[in-house]
């Protein structure tokens, strides 16, 4: 690139991030995903680097967020409010730290604090003589808005700072933290907004951003809000040697402070801590989209300093994004287990998260209806774990007119690759979203049944995909699960592309699967309603499968997470003949479940006994097996300690491992599991 198109590049990148800051830090209302931006931002930096003489000063990468919003009053921060750099691998957290040995002339270990980076909003509180004075958004850096009304609606922050003997408060002080709601708010959030006519907020960042600016205080205190505090700005009468001593005294101050923030040693522990945090990420309640490490010397972090918007001594080390923006190119429908019609979006293309999709579920037509999402749309999706990406929200200003609206079809269309289309009625019952197929031989909810049987979750059928599944069916070799465990080798080397040793590999994952848990099994059986965690409930219940299979609905609603939904959907499917049959076929066949007995406590080998899971299990999930120990009387945690009885290490282990190997914690792999709960 030569200079000439260098500086239009630049002037292009200039007008685009400033955009997009305005669309993110002042209106709340985001059209692209962080990735997205992040690539635009480290362009430019590159680009600058190369073209220096291309007027940095009014620069966006030397500017933190946007300008503060006019309705609010202006609030210059005593000290600025910077933005991290950011670093997208472990190699380039390895690269920070030799940045920081060569600054510093060092060449021993240096010592770091590492904590989640919470996604939410950053903010500045000032107390003044113990007491709230102010709280304001970071806005631009150096000055944020005022939003001190509506930061006190916040529960969790202390208009005081409670006095100890041992930690005095100092005249004046600068506390930063971050605003955020946790998942599960958020969602009930969303589905109030919904329920009123609202648009739904597109994540929980967004939501506690558009909390906080707010006119009217009232609305702010209605919202699930909450904060971590994580550093200070400039602080009068006290002073500090660590960053790890500021955590701890703003922990006695009554400030809340992430649980997860830890010291780490070396740039090595920081990379393993980053690692663990990816790991965890789902289980957080919160969501973070990476970690920070800070020096923990202050006086390191001095002699380090800044440059242009970021500090020398900290970077957020950003996981892979779990949001993306796209194109919907059509919007196709797939039918259910349950005859359920679900119209799924066929997009270009996109990474998201490490993983390249190109579907996303659109879950009904009014959710459809809701977003207004039409065939052609630029949507932001996000992928919450493993699983299909939801929409978002569309990109409204990229449309062009040539979007086409959906309407759910009238028929099934059966979504049977190799067999013929339903063609059958689809109907809405009343008090449903779902629009649903009526046709008692819907070959798509056939092949989807047992789809859903032989899946990791479920019965774990090694080698019988979508595939397999969908030729059996036409075939008419399979018309329910039991039909599976009675299949020939004769009978599968009769289907397309199937040899030998194929047919011989599926008979034995049939056979390998004849011992599910209980919980696998409930879940297998695909009773609407019942996931993988509320068949949990029901084995640690009931125990064995003739109790779930005998349980009145009055006897399940008194189970915690049971209603009566939930409870009638159980009900109903066990009374129903057809379903009993198949279930008698497959303990015919020689399918067992594994019963869970509640043992004595003095006659439990687990009793008393703590466990921390780490890997991957091949015969359950890492929960089954935490309920597993649970209901033998042993308690499941997450952290590694010397008091640790035992520690099951599965398949590609975490770095609990390397930790239970120093402190002499005793290493289990699964068979060592199995032996210990079930000895004979």
């Amino acid at each position: 690139m030569d200079q000439q198109e260098a500086l239009k590049r630049i002037a292009k990148l200039r007008e685009l991030i400033a955009y997009h800051n305005r669309r993110y830090y002042q209106l709340d209302d985001p059209e692209i995903s962080d990735v997205e931006y992040d690539r635009m931002m480290r362009e430019l930096i590159d680009l600058e680097e190369q073209f220096p003489d291309a007027g940095l000063a009014e620069s966006p990468t030397r500017r933190v967020g946007a300008a503060p919003l006019e309705k609010f009053s202006p609030f210059n921060h005593l000290t600025p409010m910077l933005s991290l750099a950011n670093t997208y691998s472990e190699d380039e957290i390895t690269e920070f730290d030799e940045r920081i040995k060569r600054y510093l002339g060092m060449t021993d270990a240096v010592s770091f604090c590492v904590e989640p980076k919470i996604d939410g909003v950053a903010v500045n509180l000032v107390y003044e003589n113990g007491t709230l004075t102010v709280g304001a958004t970071r806005g631009d850096g150096q000055v944020g808005e005022d939003v001190t009304q509506n930061i006190k609606t916040i529960h969790s922050i202390p208009r005081v700072i409670k006095k100890t003997a041992s930690v005095p408060v100092p005249q004046s002080i600068e506390i930063r933290g971050e605003v955020y709601i946790e998942k599960e708010a958020f969602q009930r959030l969303n589905r109030r907004r919904i329920e009123a006519g609202e648009p739904p907020f597109a994540n929980p960042r967004n939501a506690a951003a558009g909390s906080l600016r707010q006119l009217d205080s009232r609305i702010t205190a209605g919202r699930p809000l909450n904060l971590f505090c994580y550093a200070l700005g400039q602080t009068v009468g006290r002073q500090f040697k660590t960053h790890w001593e500021i955590i701890q005294t703003l922990n006695h101050w009554g400030f809340p402070v992430n649980p997860l923030i830890e010291q780490a040693g070396d740039i090595q522990s920081c990379v393993h801590y980053y690692q663990l945090m990816n790991e965890r990420r789902k289980q957080l309640p919160y969501e973070i989209d990476g970690v920070v490490i800070k020096v923990n010397d202050l006086s390191f972090q001095d002699r380090l300093g800044a440059v242009s918007r970021s500090p020398r001594w900290a970077v957020a080390c950003k996981f892979e994004a779990l949001q993306e923006t796209t194109e919907i190119i059509d919007i196709q429908v797939s039918v259910g287990r349950t005859g359920a019609l679900t119209p799924v979006a066929v997009m270009r293309p996109v990474n998201v998260g490490g993983v390249v999709v190109s579907r996303a579920t659109l879950h009904n037509q009014d959710e459809i209806d809701k977003k207004d999402i039409r065939i052609g749309d630029t949507v932001i999706i996000q992928r919450a774990g493993d699983v299909i990406p939801d929409v978002v929200k569309v990109v409204e200003s990229k449309r062009t007119g040539a979007e086409r609206k959906f309407v759910m079809p009238a028929t099934c269309p059966g979504l049977h690759p190799d067999g013929p289309i339903c063609g059958a009625p689809v109907v809405r019952i009343e008090g449903e979203s779902a629009y649903r197929c009526i046709g008692l031989s819907c070959p798509a909810q056939i092949s989807e049944h047992i789809k859903h049987f032989a899946s990791r979750g479920a019965m774990d059928i090694d080698g019988l995909g979508e595939k397999m599944v969908n030729q059996m069916v036409v075939a008419g070799l399979i018309s329910d699960p039991a039909d599976l465990f009675y299949l020939t080798k004769d009978q599968l080397l009769a289907l397309e592309r199937m040899a030998d040793k194929s047919a011989q590999n599926l008979l034995d994952a049939i056979e390998r699967s004849k011992k599910p848990t209980l919980q696998k099994f409930i879940y297998a059986l695909g009773i609407r309603h019942v996931g993988e965690h509320i068949a949990g409930i029901l084995a640690r219940q009931f125990l064995t499968l003739d109790a779930v299979m005998q349980a009145s609905a009055e006897n399940l609603k008194g189970i915690r997470e049971i209603g009566p939904e939930v409870a009638g959907s159980i009900t109903k499917f066990f009374a129903q003949t057809g379903n009993r049959r198949v279930i008698e076929k497959l303990l015919e066949a020689g399918v067992a479940p594994l019963e869970m007995v509640k043992p004595e406590k003095e006659s439990s080998p687990l009793a008393g006994k703590s466990f921390v899971f780490t890997g991957s299990l091949a015969k359950m999930t890492r929960t089954e097996a935490k309920s597993l120990v649970e209901a033998l009387g042993a308690k499941a945690t997450e952290s590694v300690t010397k008091n640790l009885d035992y520690l099951v290490a599965g398949d590609t282990p975490g770095s609990k491992l390397q930790k239970a190997r120093a402190l002499g914690v005793p290493i289990l792999n699964e068979d060592d599991f199995f032996r210990l709960i079930n000895p004979d």
